[in-house]
């Protein structure tokens, strides 16, 4: 292309910034890539279908190759195609018939358009993705468009801060959770400026939630399988663009649209927490398309196998695995962090598959390059840090295995309580759980908050449907039947799905509410899923990756009133959580005072652990500070079996006990029992008693 004719011209610009910057007379652009022999940059016109014009990079310095065009301005649209050789047996994908995304691109225009252009290489060859394929990709791919950096004001707002100890987070979807919401203008619903909403924040703090926590909205395309299908990739673990909000989630502001809400957020003392996708692209394996990294340095951006660099080493069970042992790569997570950080002020961030980050050639490692840069970066390691503790790689299981600084989802948690009220006898295991895991995070200086503690998420049954089916309803996904998880723990209490049966709805009731109490009564930090709070149901779905639909929207109305009681249930604990320090124990040695009992009033012991699982638990602390409403000794009571059992209240220290509440009954609370006696503890409930 003549680019002269088009008034274009490029100068040798700067290396020290990466991605498209505008500086006010023009935009400088870079891209690292180690083993490309020349990088094309492609602008295109406002509708990202005609290129206006294509410049070489004129530079390359400590592997980034750059360039400056002077009076372009923000609102430009760009693509690069990059040169170098097409040796997949040597780990080496380029093609420069392919269109790529510019890894940090802030906003995109488009969608990737699925097209048989999107393979660099011949679909019918028999050894495919050793051949070369020539057609251009350029009309099917999105393309990325240079923002200002300074269209956005602040206005020096302050952010939440809220203490580990005292956080409460609620996991929630954008377009999930606002799509049928009646109090949300329906041009709104499904976007970032919906979840801002003020009835989205109203409810969510009216809950007593301190830090949302949004499944991923960095780019990703649907892929093209689901598509074929009539399905969509709901979730979002796909990433292709990690600088950039997803376009489907915009409204009617745009990228402004999603910094409004964090604002508004913040504004009404809440968190906002980012679930990211850092371990894999959407890209795939070597038989998948050719979108971003794959073509601008595959080598380097993937982890290949040490001797078939053709191939990827999948230890995230997508495809490929990002290769943050090279230090370009490393660069490229941390300056996406701190972009989200500090540009979109973003609190936190739970890592998927977190494991992967800290992979070296030899495995996982706790001080590996990602660890240590996360560790003294002087902004990252400020802010909330959970990682998904496993990946499908040896070695991946990592819980309790990150470093200090660090959160973790903790699965044990999730699978020993939902076991102890399905009346599996892991007492020991739930004691530990209960207390915040100390086996697991009570070294290296952790705190008992490092225990992310769930008992329902995004993957997997919804409290509703744990307590509701015995077994996975997947098949609208289209898999028959055979994807998601088989081991949940749940139990249908006698009938599969929905029943009329009331005696069945009542122990239901009573179970969502004994999972619910355990969740914010036990030490650790509690993270409730959207929806759960009344008993949401995906109708027997364990993966709705795939549903952008009814079944993975939250539904508001028409509820039934039991609904209601339960959202209200909800609310009350997490109202006591946060106004009695005995619940939320912030380290390890607070002096805190620890005793088990058994149902007959005494002191547990060896021998009654491995007996039964009917348990009392007293928590007290004398240091507290003597201020009227605040708790010094609290009683737990704990029956997972289908009947009732006289339990002994323990009598030691003075005033006795007062039934603070009770999961079989909402009504029954303020009884006083001031001399040693029996207490009913109703078949699977809990009691929780305080000093008068």
């Amino acid at each position: 292309m003549d680019t002269k004719s088009n008034h274009f011209v490029i100068e040798p610009g700067s290396w020290l910034q990466l991605g498209a910057n505008f500086d006010g007379e023009g935009v400088n652009f870079a891209i690292f890539s180690a083993h490309a022999e020349r990088v094309e940059l492609c602008l295109y016109d406002p509708s990202g279908k005609i290129e206006i014009a294509r410049l070489e990079l004129p530079e390359y310095t400590h592997e980034i190759w750059h360039g400056y065009v002077p009076g372009l301005k923000p609102g430009a649209l760009y693509g690069y195609r990059v040169h170098g050789p097409y040796d997949p047996e040597n780990g080496h994908r380029f093609n420069p018939n392919k269109l790529l995304i510019d890894p940090y691109a802030r906003e995109f225009v488009g969608e990737v358009d699925w097209n048989e252009a999107h393979f660099a290489y011949d679909l019918l060859h028999e050894d495919k993705d050793l051949t070369f394929d020539e057609r251009d990709s350029a009309p099917f791919m999105p393309k990325g468009r240079v923002i200002d950096p300074n269209e956005f004001d602040w206005k020096d707002q302050n952010r939440p801060n809220i203490a580990w100890p005292a956080t409460i987070i609620y996991e929630a979807h954008v377009k999930g959770f606002t799509q049928l919401n009646p109090a949300i203008p329906k041009e709104l619903r499904g976007t970032f400026e919906g979840m801002g909403h003020k009835a989205s924040i109203d409810y969510i703090k009216s809950l007593g939630i301190t830090s949302v926590e949004l499944m991923p909205i960095h780019e990703f395309p649907d892929d093209q399988h689901l598509l074929e299908k009539g399905l969509k990739n709901f979730w979002g673990y796909n990433t292709i663009g990690f600088f950039a909000p997803a376009l489907r989630y915009y409204g009617p502001k745009g990228i402004q649209g999603f910094r409004d809400m964090v604002r508004a957020y913040h504004d009404a003392g809440i968190e906002v927490i980012l679930d990211v996708v850092y371990n894999h692209t959407a890209e795939g394996n070597e038989l998948g398309p050719t979108l971003s990294f794959k073509g601008i340095d595959n080598f380097s951006y993937y982890r290949t196998m040490p001797d078939q660099h053709r191939y990827y080493i999948n230890d995230t069970g997508t495809g490929n695995t990002v290769n943050t042992s090279h230090p370009r790569v490393l660069q490229f997570v941390m300056d996406s962090l701190r972009y989200w950080a500090e540009s979109m002020h973003i609190d936190g961030f739970r890592f998927d598959l977190g494991t992967i980050l800290g992979r070296e050639p030899q495995g996982f490692d706790q001080r590996g390059g990602y660890f240590d840069a996360i560790t003294q970066d002087p902004v990252l390691s400020k802010l909330k840090l959970i990682g998904e503790p496993w990946d499908i790689g040896p070695g991946g299981y990592q819980v309790g295995g990150f470093p200090p600084g660090w959160a973790e989802w903790n699965d044990k948690y999730r699978d020993t309580v939902r076991e102890y009220w399905k009346g599996t006898n892991v007492s020991t295991d739930f004691a530990a759980r209960l207390l915040g895991s100390g086996d697991l995070y009570d070294q290296r200086g952790r705190r008992p908050w490092a225990s992310v503690n769930f008992i329902a998420a995004h993957d997997g049954f919804t409290l509703n449907d744990l307590v509701s089916y015995n077994d996975k309803h997947n098949e609208a996904n289209g898999e028959d039947n055979n994807d998601g998880h088989n081991d949940n723990r749940s139990y249908n209490y006698g009938a599969e799905g929905p029943t009329e049966d009331a005696g069945i709805n009542a122990v239901r009731d009573r179970q969502k509410r004994n999972f619910l109490a355990t969740l914010f009564f036990s030490h650790g930090t509690p993270m409730l899923l959207a929806g759960d709070e009344f008993g949401r149901s995906q109708m027997g779905n364990n993966n709705g990756y795939c549903q952008d639909s009814d079944i993975s929207w939250v539904h508001w109305d028409n509820l039934p009133e039991t609904c209601e009681e339960l959202r209200e249930f909800t609310r009350q604990i997490i109202k006591l959580r946060r106004e009695q320090p005995l619940l939320r124990r912030e380290n390890w040695r607070d002096g805190l005072e620890i005793k088990w009992f058994n149902a007959g009033g005494g002191f547990q012991t060896p021998e009654q652990w491995d007996e039964g699982s009917t348990l009392g638990l007293h928590i007290g602390r004398t240091d507290l500070r003597e201020e009227e409403g605040i708790w010094h000794d609290v009683l737990l009571l704990f029956n997972p079996f289908e009947g009732n059992v006289p339990f002994r209240i323990p009598q030691f220290g003075e005033g006795g006990w007062v039934l603070e509440l009770t999961t079989s009954d909402l009504s029954k609370r303020g009884l006083v029992i001031t001399k040693e006696k029996d207490f009913e503890l109703e078949g699977r409930s809990l009691a929780l008693f305080r000093r008068p």
